[in-house]
């Protein structure tokens, strides 16, 4: 995902001089194309994530389009301020690129993991929010981003990322997205732990339990209608991130079932108020923190087998 969304950005470059690539002591080598082809447009500012992202706010108020690349919890947490005061208050054009989130970064350890992201970037007004499932996406998502005039959060894995989409599909800001059909009740999903719930689902599927994933690569805004047809249709949701619970996507789709009436049972996989536990492999890290698909199957049977109208 990572390499994708930085090869669009080149290409980006290539088109439009406005395009700039600012970095925080980070990127050393996946940016070497850009930095040689385009060195006057290629700033890295060291460690120093506040600063670079109140430059990146000036840039943007000069009539450039800046994509402020780091670490996505140093960026969306040591510079949280800069983010709300100098780029979402003033409305500037400015995007956000936060690599290795969620456990992305899984031997480093809960300095590095970043699972508070979402909950920070869709409180702020005026915020688009993406997080792509597979390289493919993350590449559109980049187009996409540049192509809005206001403040957008990439939200990526690293590299090695799994492809999702096995042909090109079109890429439609503020949409979900279909990825397996089901009746017997719906996944919401988002980002780099969607391979990780169709795994669950295709086992599933040997079981004759049909269930229906849907994808939010963008996470704001976000697409009620999708979720309420989803709901309406197979009732039992259950929302799975690489996330806190707290003010994600569970957060969200619960926010959207409540104020619609909906009177289904919902259950949300993520984190449960503490920090990630472990160091180790990426799969290792999700086996441990309860989002393996193994316990993603867990989590589906026991929700189905729910009263009718009950929450958990």
């Amino acid at each position: 995902m990572r390499n994708a969304c930085i090869a669009a950005l080149y290409d980006l470059a290539g088109r439009d001089p406005k395009i700039l690539a600012l970095v925080a002591d980070n990127g050393a080598i996946v940016y070497d194309r850009y930095r040689k082809d385009y060195p006057g447009r290629f700033i890295n500012f060291g460690i120093a994530e506040a600063n670079m992202i109140s430059v990146a706010a000036g840039l943007a108020a000069c009539g450039k389009v800046p994509f402020a690349y780091t670490i996505a919890g140093f960026l969306t947490m040591r510079a949280y301020e800069q983010i709300r005061d100098d780029i979402c208050l003033q409305r500037m054009n400015v995007k956000l690129v936060g690599i290795g989130a969620g456990f992305a970064y899984s031997d480093l350890g809960p300095t590095h993991h970043t699972v508070e992201d979402l909950a920070l970037m869709r409180i702020l007004p005026g915020m688009t929010i993406f997080a792509p499932c597979d390289p493919q996406e993350a590449r559109k998502v980049t187009f996409a981003a540049s192509e809005i005039d206001g403040p957008v959060y990439i939200r990526l894995a690293t590299g090695g990322s799994p492809k999702v989409y096995e042909t090109d599909r079109p890429f439609e800001v503020g949409k979900a997205v279909t990825l397996h059909k089901g009746d017997d009740m719906t996944i919401v999903t988002t980002g780099h732990i969607v391979p990780e719930v169709l795994a669950a689902v295709r086992e599933l599927e040997n079981e004759g339990i049909q269930i229906r994933v849907l994808h939010y690569p963008t996470v704001k805004p976000f697409d009620e209608a999708a979720l309420l047809e989803a709901a309406e249709q197979t009732g039992p949701i259950l929302t799975v991130e690489e996330h806190s619970i707290f003010g994600g996507l569970g957060s969200i789709v619960s926010e959207v079932l409540a104020e619609n009436g909906c009177g289904v049972v919902c259950k949300r996989m993520g984190l449960r108020d503490r920090f990630p536990a472990g160091y180790g492999s990426y799969g290792w890290m999700k086996e441990h923190n309860g989002l393996s698909s193994r316990q993603i199957i867990s989590s589906v049977r026991s929700l189905m087998e729910c009263p009718s109208g009950s929450t958990s």
